[in-house]
């Protein structure tokens, strides 16, 4: 086989990955009343008016609340992949499945808390 069909069949697959990844994720719905019981990790930080953290840096926790469903799956995806890169965020996207960051999403998309 010769290295340009290598590098098709190979640019193939990749491509086929991602699209089933992002189709997967599209596929999962997320329910407000699953991310509230599944939001301790994320409320000590994003629950707290004004709240500032020491870790890595001085860093002022955005407030989620009322955040963009797409932009919440976005984000927690991305911190997951490693693609973002903050250390308690990676650790904690890390732990979280599809269902578990489309939860979440929804949860906060809501305005709650």
């Amino acid at each position: 086989m010769g290295f340009q069909k290598v590098v098709r069949r190979v640019c193939l697959g990749v491509l086929v990955g991602l699209s089933f990844g992002a189709s997967a994720m599209a596929e999962v719905k997320g329910s407000a009343e699953a991310g509230a019981k599944k939001n301790s990790m994320c409320i000590g930080c994003h629950g707290i008016p004004d709240y500032k953290t020491a870790y890595p840096v001085l860093y002022r926790v955005p407030k989620i609340a009322g955040q963009n469903y797409d932009y919440l799956v976005a984000s927690l995806s991305a911190y997951r992949s490693g693609e973002r890169n903050h250390p308690s965020m990676v650790a904690i996207a890390t732990t979280l499945t599809d269902q578990d960051i489309a939860d979440l999403a929804a949860f906060y998309a809501a305005g709650t808390r």
